[in-house]
């Protein structure tokens, strides 16, 4: 567990290389810190034995006592101003520094997620990945701005004030560091025990941000079926769950806390009463006894910071191993590094724009269960395709196959005679113009969701979009293009966004269209706007379409069926008919309003 969290810390630690030079800074300011906070009560032990006319400095011994008064309290006050001088720089600098490595941490963890598969995604509640991405980033920076560097600080002080009390007497000061031996034994035991209960913690908050997250996705279901009683009962044991998990963490929190109190008083009691006898035989003067009961109270400050940030620095520990696991999770989609060893599998030479092939595709997400299964067919240049069988055949799962959205477990797929594998995946996606049956928009207006990556003007957009029929949409939104979208575009309709999502993927005039039930929630007045348009756009283009609609299926070129993940027909929509297979069984039952394609 140890040597995990030394590799995970060492690789977090790349992220504080722009700020090196800085840190390096705040590092060696710790010495004179720690130095200043030693000094001060060497300081007053001074002043005491001065007033009693004890040996003191030599350069003091030769002064009048008043005017070493003054000098030793003209020094404690230089080294408290400077004490306090240097800590404030130091603290500004480093929550500074905090905040600048977890934001270069939180943007590569953005950017990890994004690039994650929908393998990794799908088995991810939103809620879970939600934590790492911010309580867990969040934790990591408060231990690092006032917890890692705080304990430097504190090791450096125990240091410093350890090695002057040794000089100035080696009994007490021995005696003092003894002190220390089961503080440090105690809390290397908790350690362990401390992390776990820290580690279940973050699980229990994690999936309490995933219930929440889930209720409020779901509000309008909740409260149509009225579960909000059932569900605020689950949430409950969810709360319940996270309540008691950070009960084990306060439980050991304040005993490591109490346990160093009982120490301190006990180690100050010791040297009172040792120091009390070397007083009373002249073996020690009043004013060194003062010292080292000031040490003792400064020597447990250290320990006491340290039990303080025990909660902090395993948080942060947590935080590490949890960030590091997100990370650490593989990028199952990349682009190829050596795509030339692909080429020579090409399934043809001429390079024929828009063709599509599919080449003993075999495909599941989990081992027992086959969703695709050595599947082979090829769609021409420019042929229009539609992909039809019973929920479940698999039809969804091409079209993510395609978009190498997952990788087949076995064969390969070709896009204008190459492996798919060997076309960067921004081109790969420049390539397919996708228009799914759920529509996904962004917050922002309608002009930035229809533009997304591209840089057309608006004048360009509102072009696009009177070709394709959307003009009586458009002048129906308050702003035209510069309408601000609510969340999900929750102030359109379903219909309204498919209409969108259309636009959007004619903009980037693909060439190859893949349509996943795109006019599933059109009214057949919308549908029919549309359709003329959506003609132009799919001239001259390859088109695969995914559709449970008898008009939408009888205008393709050619019809695939599917069952179970296999190509069991193949023809046209009369030559299926005609063969009194599963797609005129289908055909039949929609007809009569039975069951979809």
């Amino acid at each position: 567990m140890v040597f995990s969290d030394l590799q995970r810390v060492k690789r977090l630690g790349r992220y504080l290389g722009p700020d090196r030079k800085r840190l390096l800074i705040i590092l060696l300011i710790l010495i004179p810190v720690a130095m200043a906070g030693a000094i001060q009560p060497l300081l007053v032990g001074q002043a005491i034995s001065t007033l009693r006319g004890e040996p003191t400095f030599v350069w003091l011994s030769d002064l009048p006592m008043d005017a070493a008064i003054r000098i030793l309290i003209g020094g404690l006050l230089v080294s408290v101003i400077f004490r306090l001088l240097l800590q404030g720089y130091q603290t500004f600098h480093i929550q500074s520094l905090g905040q600048r490595l977890t934001a270069r941490i939180r943007e590569d963890l953005f950017s990890h997620s994004m690039a994650l598969s929908l393998r990794f995604h799908e088995r991810m509640p939103v809620g879970k990945l939600l934590t790492r991405l911010t309580s867990d980033v969040d934790a990591l920076a408060e231990v690092f701005g006032s917890g890692a560097v705080g304990v430097l600080a504190d090791l450096v002080s125990l240091v410093v004030i350890g090695i002057t009390m040794l000089i100035i007497d080696l009994r007490l000061g021995f005696l003092l560091l003894i002190t220390q031996v089961p503080v440090v034994w105690i809390i290397l035991r908790l350690q362990r025990r401390y992390r776990k209960a820290n580690y279940r913690v973050r699980e229990e908050l994690s999936q309490l941000n995933a219930d929440f997250q889930e209720n409020l996705q779901g509000l309008e279901v909740v409260q149509m079926f009225r579960r909000e009683r059932l569900n605020a009962q689950q949430f409950s044991r969810t709360g319940d769950a996270y309540r008691d998990a950070v009960n084990g963490t306060i439980f050991y929190d304040s005993s490591i806390s109490a346990f160093i109190e009982w120490v301190s008083l006990a180690a100050i009691a010791l040297v009172l009463s040792l120091g009390g006898i070397l007083v009373s035989a002249d073996s020690m003067g009043l004013g060194t006894l003062a010292t080292f009961i000031l040490y003792a109270q400064r020597l447990f400050e250290p320990l006491r910071q340290l039990a303080e940030r025990f909660t902090q620095i395993q948080g942060g520990l947590t935080a590490v191993e949890r960030i590091g696991e997100l990370l650490e999770q593989p990028l199952e989609i990349v682009d190829i590094k050596h795509p030339e060893k692909f080429l020579d599998a090409s399934p043809s030479t001429d390079k024929k724009i828009g063709e599509i092939v599919f080449e003993n595709v075999s495909f599941f997400y989990r081992s027992d269960e086959q969703i695709i299964k050595d599947l082979s067919f090829k769609v021409n240049p420019g042929e229009h395709v539609a992909l039809v069988g019973p929920t479940g055949s698999g039809k969804t799962t091409l079209i993510r196959l395609l978009c190498r959205l997952y990788e087949p477990q076995a064969g390969r797929i070709f896009l204008d005679g190459r492996d798919i594998r060997t076309i960067s995946i921004r081109d790969l996606r420049k390539k397919l113009g996708v228009v799914l049956q759920d529509t996904f928009l962004f917050s922002g207006n309608v002009a930035d969701n229809l533009r997304l990556d591209s840089s057309v003007t608006n004048v360009e957009l509102l072009k696009i979009c009177k070709d394709l029929g959307l003009d009586s949409l458009l002048q129906k939104l308050p702003k035209g293009l510069d309408t601000e979208l609510r969340e999900r575009g929750g102030n359109l309709s379903s219909g309204e966004r498919q209409l969108l999502s259309v636009a959007r993927v004619a903009i980037r005039n693909p060439t190859v269209l893949v349509m996943d039930e795109a006019m599933a929630f059109m009214d057949p007045s919308t549908e029919a706007t549309l359709q003329s348009d959506l003609e132009r756009l799919l001239e001259r283009r390859t088109a695969l379409v995914i559709a449970h609609r008898l008009s939408t299926v009888e205008a393709s070129d050619r019809i695939l069926v599917l069952r179970a993940g296999e190509l069991v027909e193949e023809g046209t929509h009369k030559e299926l008919r005609a063969q009194g297979g599963l797609y005129a069984q289908l055909a039949d039952l929609q007809e009569r309003g039975l069951a979809k394609l």
